[in-house]
């Protein structure tokens, strides 16, 4: 599809960032992760599906939830929701294709797991 996300999470449910690839040195990965992981939650209890996206200023975060993972993307809000979600639904397939179900099941909480990820994904990310 082409470069449109900024920054991107992959978390699990629990909140815990396998994977994160952000341009902003100021965000703490994990820190990040637990808040979205709790806001998830909260959006969860008024709302059958939970949160999908929201927007701060110039920037909106999307989330694909699947396999009890989350995948969080930020891209600017002209590029349209639609184009967004379908990219981060690429990705989240991508993902479960090099870790299937039997390999995170080994998982040990060792996020050295998926440092290679991003050579998978390099064509969605915008460059740093």
């Amino acid at each position: 599809m082409g470069k449109i996300l900024r920054d991107l999470y992959i978390l699990t449910v629990s909140g815990t960032t396998v994977y994160s690839r952000v341009i902003d040195p100021r965000v703490n990965p994990q820190l990040f992760g637990a808040l979205m992981s709790a806001l998830n939650t909260f959006a969860e209890k008024l709302t059958d599906e939970g949160m999908s996206d929201f927007e701060l200023s110039n920037i909106r975060f999307s989330i694909v939830k699947k396999n009890k993972f989350l995948f969080i993307a930020s891209s600017s809000k002209k590029v349209k929701s639609k184009k967004i979600f379908a990219e981060l639904r690429e990705i989240s397939d991508k993902f479960f294709e090099l870790y299937p179900a039997e390999t995170l099941k080994k998982w040990d909480s060792d996020v050295g797991l998926f440092e290679t990820f991003e050579h998978a994904i390099k064509d969605s990310l915008e460059d740093k």
